[in-house]
């Protein structure tokens, strides 16, 4: 088994679901967004190799250039967020790619060392659904700081994404938090919260492995809308994304180091 690396990053973060669906790439790109906007350098690394979504979010396109130094990832219109997707190399993104997992698994790992991450200080990465091979090549070939998990309000949803947290902890990598996505909607005349799925079961999850709820983000229109228009960064609904970032750092700064945590962080 390979010895994970971080490269020169002080914080790598992976975002991650148990079941697709949940709104996982949504999130991996608003936390991107949020820890931009407190001030750091970050990347985004696109993870999803067969389902990829974060350049048509993020407002990128085209074809990354390879340099003696690396492959150029392509920055983010507003903040600069370094972006590196499969979709980003391929001439027709309509097209599938129908790879096995051993290629699949190739391809991130060329992501990650051959990649120019430049300056950058925090790396987000999008993790694909599940617990295949995509994930377990990430857990096992770069040492994350923790996974942050993704979930829908659905006893349903929760217990899916509790097959990813035992995996988490069988990989011996962090669990940082759930962010419980599409948590509810508010009634655009009265202001009423609206349960859209049902009274939420993540704080039960939660409850017991020990970990925080970072944040419980709304069904919002006007996401969907700038995410479909390739303009996510100018999302802004009340202290969000930002708040959702302060509390991964918090949770990260919060989480205690293990033994066999130190040796993945060489």
């Amino acid at each position: 088994m390979p010895v994970p690396t971080r490269g020169g990053f002080r914080h790598i973060v992976a975002v991650g679901s148990g079941k697709g669906g949940v709104g996982k790439s949504s999130v991996s790109a608003l936390l991107a967004i949020g820890l931009a906007r407190l001030g750091n350098r970050v990347s985004l690394l696109d993870a999803d190799i067969t389902g990829p979504s974060i350049p048509s979010m993020m407002g990128v396109s085209g074809m990354p250039k390879g340099t003696p130094e690396g492959i150029e990832p392509l920055a983010s219109p507003s903040l600069g967020i370094r972006i590196i997707s499969m979709n980003l190399f391929m001439e027709d993104t309509s097209k599938p790619v129908v790879w096995r997992g051993p290629l699949i698994g190739n391809v991130i790992s060329q992501f990650w060392n051959d990649t120019n991450w430049g300056d950058s200080e925090i790396l987000v990465i999008d993790l694909p659904p599940g617990t295949s091979d995509a994930p377990l090549t990430v857990m096992q070939t770069i040492a994350l700081d923790g996974i942050v998990m993704v979930t829908t309000p659905q006893d349903l949803s929760t217990k899916i994404v509790e097959k990813m947290m035992h995996m988490t902890r069988m990989m011996n990598v962090p669990l940082v938090g759930v962010v419980e996505n599409m948590s509810h909607a508010l009634c655009p005349h009265c202001g009423e919260k609206w349960e859209i799925f049902g009274p939420s079961h993540t704080g039960e999850i939660c409850s017991r492995w020990d970990i925080p709820v970072l944040s419980s983000l709304p069904i919002d229109r006007n996401m969907t809308l700038l995410a479909d228009a390739g303009r996510l960064e100018d999302y802004v609904n009340g202290n969000q994304p930002a708040e959702m970032a302060e509390n991964v750092m918090s949770a990260l700064g919060s989480l205690v180091t293990s033994p066999s945590d130190v040796s993945r962080r060489v």
